[in-house]
Formats: structure tokens, sequence, C-alpha cells
């Protein structure tokens, strides 16, 4: 019954006991617990803590990786689109994982930008576009307009594959 875990209603600390435990979306464990002094019931996770390389950054500097500023950043170039929550959490826990399969002290930012912008391409296109105009530096609506007919063009050969072998790709990307 003591685990040193504060409960969010009251504030007791160590008064809590797990009711129900199993798996959560992250590859963690999700526990229900009741606070044994005021009797709120509230969820926790436990994950195990993981050494990711460290980011080298555009300019040398380098970086922890952060897995919520991951989160975060994508969520916002999601904003008010029909993405859902599990899908963004699906996609960072993917690149922490490809990361963590690397075995390297450290990595580009350069890697991780990349797995981004191919997950979101995957997810919702105006979350790509949303993304692209940042990490590929679209600084104009010309830029953005390219990008833009670039994703047309591959949608239009995937929707129409017998003709893609008539068409010839180019990329748009500045």
């Amino acid at each position: 019954m003591t685990n040193g875990l504060k409960c969010p209603y009251c504030g007791t600390t160590g008064r809590s006991r797990v009711l129900d435990t199993g798996p959560d979306s992250q590859n963690g464990i999700r526990r229900r617990r009741e606070c044994a002094h005021c009797g709120q019931r509230f969820n926790t996770a436990e994950r195990a803590i993981k050494t990711t390389p460290l980011l080298i950054k555009g300019d040398g500097g380098r970086e922890e990786f952060d897995r919520q500023k991951l989160i975060t950043g994508i969520r916002i170039a999601c904003a008010k689109r029909p993405v859902a929550a599990i899908d963004i959490d699906r996609l960072v826990s993917n690149i922490e994982e490809h990361l963590d399969q690397l075995g390297r002290s450290e990595v580009e930012s350069r890697v991780v930008g990349d797995m981004v912008i191919e997950g979101l391409k995957a997810l919702d296109l105006i979350a790509y576009i949303r993304y692209a105009i940042v990490y590929l530096g679209l600084d104009s609506l010309e830029s953005v307009r390219k990008e833009i007919d670039h994703l047309l063009l591959e949608k239009s050969l995937q929707d129409h594959p017998d003709t893609s072998k008539a068409i010839e790709t180019k990329d748009y990307r500045p």
C-alpha cells in the first residue's frame, strides 16, 4: 500500500493501492489506483527510461532527445485536424524505438525530422504541410505551392497506378 506516489486530489503521499494493471499505448504499464486517504481513483503510467542519443542540431549544438517536445511539435501541426492522439503517440514511439535501435550515442536531428515528415505524410497531408513549412524551410508561397503540387502528383500516381509509367516525377523540394 505504501508506494511514494502523491494523490492528485488530496496530496497525501504514499497511500494508494493498485486496483488494475495493464499495458498502455506507449509500451508501458498503466495502473488504476485508489487513494487510501480520500478514496479518489486515478491512473498512473510507468515506462522504462531508455537512454536516447543526443541530437546534433544544424548549428552543431547538441541536445537531449525530448519526447514531450516532439509530441508538442507534432500536435501543433495536427491542431484541428482529424488525427487521433494515439496516432501521434504511436509515431513518437516509433521514432524513439528507431533511435534506440540505431545504438549510437549521437544522431543528427535531421533523422528525427525526416521521420516526423514521413509519419505526418501518412497521417494527414495538411499536418504534413504545416510541419514542412517550418522543417523544410518553405519560406515563400511559391515553395509551399511546389510542395503541394508535389503531394498532389504523388497522390494522383497512387490513385491511378496504371498511368504512373507515363508520368515522370520530379522532386520539387527546395
